[in-house]
């Protein structure tokens, strides 16, 4: 069974449910920020409002909005990027490497960056963010020196619990990240330089129906959270080809968004599950960290926005599944996977 005190990670968001909430209501738009792809992965610019078709539940919805940002969109008004290096979760020397390879990413194009970018970094004493992006990779790799005490294997306890620490600082980090970004306008692309937390998930671990409960608080917060303050989650693993194959694909099970507290495991909060469903990409079998990053910051280069007046929910936190299809066969659409609606309410 998951320890007792495991209650307070997966309740660590229940108290801002209510906050989180706010804009679920079918009276509020609902954003998409949506990337298409050709067959190579390569974002795809130049579509229209009648290329794309919003399917809310399986059911069409009217666009409400449309907005193509392309290539020549200026970096000020472009989304911004936060590179975030996971120290909690990953080894020193990974760490080290990563560090490596964030530097040489910083380094391309004689450190001009496309598009307005900052560095944080999380450690045993939680997160730390930097104040202002910028658009200089020589400054910004300065502000990573200034941290490098900061970039130090995890000192909590191993195993089980130890995995349990991690995870909630992990947990409660990825939440101040999103209360933050929420006061700042615009999309955000979070690049996680991590292999994540652990799943505390298996045949051995045995949840209770309040942990259930709980788990399925705090999806249902995280996901409004992320969907409010427009942030894309990337998942970057620096153990690349290093790692199982079990360690990679096991996250995948949990994909699927989630009805109710019955159906909860802690994998629904998992790194990589969290990041696909926001709309954002994993990548995991691969050494080259920096190309994993261009790759991820090339989605920033050209994507449309829509929004449509989400339906009514028939009871709170009722799932539902966002698919957006393309006139186009060859291309592929990606976007947020699905939010947790609320019934009108008293004024509705």
């Amino acid at each position: 069974m998951i320890p007792r005190r495991l209650i307070a990670i997966v309740l660590l968001s229940s108290s801002s449910i209510l906050l989180a909430q706010q804009g679920a209501h079918p009276a509020n738009p609902l954003t998409l920020d949506v990337v298409v792809n050709d067959k190579s992965g390569m974002p795809v610019p130049g579509l229209t409002q009648q290329d794309f078709t919003i399917l809310d539940n399986k059911q069409p919805q009217k666009i409400l909005s449309f907005e193509a940002v392309g290539q020549t969109a200026s970096p000020a008004n472009g989304p911004a990027i936060i590179l975030l290096i996971d120290a909690v979760n990953t080894s020193f020397s990974k760490v080290a490497y990563a560090r490596d390879q964030l530097n040489k990413f910083l380094q391309r194009e004689n450190g001009k960056l496309a598009h307005p970018t900052s560095i944080a970094v999380l450690s045993d004493s939680g997160l730390t963010m930097q104040d202002a992006p910028s658009t200089d990779g020589n400054a910004l790799m300065a502000y990573l020196d200034q941290h490098q005490t900061g970039l130090r294997t995890s000192r909590r306890s191993q195993g089980f619990y130890g995995a349990a620490e991690r995870a909630e600082l992990s947990l409660r980090s990825l939440t101040e990240l999103a209360e933050v970004e929420a006061r700042r306008p615009g999309r955000k692309i979070v690049i996680w330089i991590s292999p994540g937390w652990a799943l505390l998930t298996g045949p051995r671990v045995i949840i209770a129906s309040q942990q259930q409960q709980g788990i399925f608080n705090s999806v249902v917060s995280l996901s409004a959270q992320l969907r409010q303050s427009r942030i894309t989650l990337y998942s970057v693993d620096p153990l690349g080809s290093d790692a199982s194959t079990f360690r990679t694909s096991y996250y995948r099970e949990f994909l699927k968004g989630i009805s109710g507290p019955s159906k909860a495991q802690f994998g629904d909060l998992a790194l990589q599950v969290l990041a696909v469903q926001s709309g954002g990409r994993v990548f995991n079998s691969s050494n080259d960290v920096a190309g994993e990053i261009e790759r991820s910051v090339r989605d920033a280069n050209a994507y449309y926005v829509l929004s449509y007046v989400p339906p009514p929910a028939d009871g709170p936190n009722e799932y539902h599944a966002i698919n957006v299809q393309l006139a186009r066969p060859d291309l592929k659409a990606q976007t947020r996977t699905g939010y947790y609606a609320q019934p009108p309410g008293p004024n509705h």
